[in-house]
């Protein structure tokens, strides 16, 4: 991504900042629910895994359907319509996930 996003950090620094944005908030919740939770602590890590396909696919469909990036091997429309189809579905089904584990 760090083309995409014009960023240039040291490997160091970006290792170290991507493994703490995963490592922090998985050492706090295993601290908060101790090992007597480790049921919801696996339901937790589903869900959480399941809100982060959306940041995936979105723009995996982007990238593949845009000629500018693509070329010749840019994905054909019908594809490109049942991805965005499978996108919203995906992203619909999550916002339902949060709203029952919410409630």
């Amino acid at each position: 991504m760090e083309g995409f996003l014009d960023i240039r950090l040291a490997p160091w620094l970006r290792r170290l900042i991507t493994r703490a944005i995963a490592i922090v908030p998985a050492a706090g919740v295993t601290i908060a629910f101790g090992d007597s939770g480790t049921a919801q602590l696996l339901i937790l890590t589903q869900v959480v895994l399941s809100l982060q396909l959306s940041f995936a696919v979105f723009p995996l469909v982007m990238f593949t359907s845009d000629k500018a990036k693509m070329g010749d091997l840019k994905a054909p429309a019908w594809l490109t319509g049942f991805a965005w189809f499978i996108a919203i579905i995906i992203a619909l089904l999550n916002i339902k996930l949060l709203t029952d584990v919410v409630s």
